[in-house]
């Protein structure tokens, strides 16, 4: 059976002096699964990530991304992925048309797959009426979407997004977990950090980190179960005071 494991991860760890920021972590996600990766602020979550997209090197432990090492061939996975930062990439002092086709050339397409993208993306995202606005103009609904569709063009196997909700309405977090839903649905791998607990209930798989540690990772059902909670806001909180699961 072929392997479908695209992140694979074992005894990952990082330290900052005597601060242990990540502690021995260990998973795998699978291609076209949506892996939902949670934590309080401070637990290292985003010092995980750091190190899992090429701009962090890892203390110790071992991880494969896209089928490359995070230690020797971190160029490689910068290629092979798509990021969609907390704070909104693209460029306000641009148009829409301008960034798809400065970010299209960033990923190394040819002037005519710019331009179908181009196409693809007006038609999905209804994009007639704003292509040749500022995207400094356009509600932050519609930048986020933008910058998520933007980290799709090079139609990479991964597209890891950190916090891509944080600060929109509920309509538009909807219509972005549409999107998100959408691209795995073709094939892509989603690694997705948020702190809206009801957002990580659509994912396939969560891993819940506290202190450095996953110390919970499953489908959201199985936790809820395995936690005698009814969502996983509950499951989270019983983590955060040490709670043990059900046996």
């Amino acid at each position: 059976m072929k392997d479908n494991k695209v992140i694979a991860v074992k005894n990952l760890t990082k330290r900052f002096g005597d601060f242990l920021a990540v502690d021995a972590i260990s998973f795998e996600v699978k291609a076209g699964e949506i892996f939902g990766f949670l934590g309080a602020n401070g637990a290292g979550k985003t010092t995980a990530m750091k190190m899992l997209i090429g701009i962090s090197k890892p203390s110790s432990g071992e991880a494969m991304v896209a089928g490359f090492d995070v230690y020797t061939q971190t160029e490689l996975i910068k290629k092979n992925i798509g990021y969609m930062s907390q704070k909104f990439a693209l460029y306000d002092d641009l148009t829409v048309r301008e960034n798809i086709t400065f970010f299209g050339g960033i990923y190394g397409l040819s002037r005519a797959t710019i331009k179908e993208k181009v196409k693809v993306l007006v038609t999905e995202l209804k994009l007639e009426n704003i292509i040749d606005q500022l995207v400094g103009a356009l509600p932050l609904g519609w930048k986020q979407k933008l910058s998520f569709s933007v980290s799709l063009l090079h139609d990479p196997k991964i597209v890891f997004l950190d916090e891509p909700t944080g600060g929109v309405d509920p309509i538009t977090r909807r219509q972005f977990w549409e999107m998100i839903y959408h691209a795995a649905d073709k094939g892509t791998t989603l690694f997705v950090t948020t702190h809206y607990m009801d957002e990580a209930e659509y994912c396939d798989k969560v891993s819940i980190m506290v202190n450095g540690k996953i110390e919970a990772m499953g489908p959201p059902k199985l936790l809820k179960e395995r936690y005698g909670a009814g969502n996983l806001n509950e499951v989270f909180l019983k983590l955060a005071r040490g709670s043990k699961p059900n046996e």
